[in-house]
């Protein structure tokens, strides 16, 4: 159970990270979307260090 819930966190992290990147390569990035997923991001991120 344990392993699953830590590979569905990574490939919402990994999905996280994809977004991000797409969103800064566009000519003009929307700050705002960009704070929530990384914010997002860093919450499943402190998530998977108390797992660990």
């Amino acid at each position: 159970m344990e392993t699953t819930h830590i590979n569905a966190l990574q490939t919402k992290h990994a999905g996280l990270e994809r977004r991000i990147s797409e969103e800064m390569a566009r000519p003009a990035p929307d700050v705002a979307l960009l704070m929530q997923l990384k914010r997002r991001k860093l919450r499943i991120k402190e998530e998977l260090a108390l797992i660990h």
